[in-house]
């Protein structure tokens, strides 16, 4: 019997921590998907990317697991509509962080050097973001025994709240970035600006989905 379907045996919280942890394995690419983007190393973005690809894929398998057994298998302290919205909003990371690879991998995009700095402390910040949601979620265990309320509820209401302020510093990097990207476009290609913005949209997009999928965490325990 596998690890996933064993967890089913007692609860979906579970599977849900375990697509969690894919999902967050994925994030924690982009830091090496950005560096080799500044050394202009080609055959190592493919690598990583192939690497996030295959992640993603097996986050999808976590996911359609627990969408098979999840109305059936358990009586549930949270509604099922929730579960489901936060299992969605945590895909979407894994597909902003495949996303932000293939960017990488279809054009050899050079990397400003003036724009350096910026980016990596850009996704420093998105990493902060998915570190935070990681945290949070892991706590699901905690909620289950105690019902979603209590102790257990307060310190990821906690998480929660510094999910918000992360995604808000991030918000203002990715504005502060995309400034900077058309102060020096003179020295820019069109299409260097356009797939500078797609890399800024992916690395933001996750940034704003761990946000998201901590508000549905939020509304789980406020409901209760």
């Amino acid at each position: 019997m596998s690890v996933i379907k064993e967890l089913f045996g007692k609860s979906p919280f579970g599977p849900l921590v375990e697509h969690t942890r894919k999902v967050q394995e994925c994030v924690t690419f982009i830091q090496p998907l950005l560096e080799a983007c500044i050394r202009e190393d080609a055959e190592e973005i493919h690598r990583l990317q192939d690497r996030v690809s295959r992640l993603e894929y097996e986050a999808d398998l976590i996911k359609m697991e627990i969408r098979e057994h999840l109305p059936h298998r358990f009586f549930l302290p949270v509604e099922r509509g929730d579960l489901n919205h936060f299992l969605h909003l945590q895909d979407s990371i894994a597909d902003l962080a495949q996303d932000f690879a293939v960017i990488l991998l279809i054009r050899r995009t050079r990397l400003h050097p003036q724009l350096v700095p910026e980016f990596r402390a850009f996704v420093e910040q998105i990493l902060q973001v998915s570190d935070t949601l990681m945290a949070a979620a892991e706590e699901m265990g905690n909620l289950l025994e105690a019902a979603f309320g209590g102790a257990e509820a307060e310190a990821v209401l906690r998480r929660v709240a510094g999910l918000n302020e992360g995604e808000w510093k991030a918000d203002r990097m990715q504005r502060k970035l995309s400034q900077h990207i058309y102060q020096i476009e003179k020295d820019l290609d069109p299409v260097t600006i356009l797939f500078y913005e797609k890399m800024l949209h992916a690395l933001g997009g996750i940034a704003n989905a761990a946000e998201n999928t901590g508000e549905v965490l939020r509304q789980m325990i406020v409901k209760r």
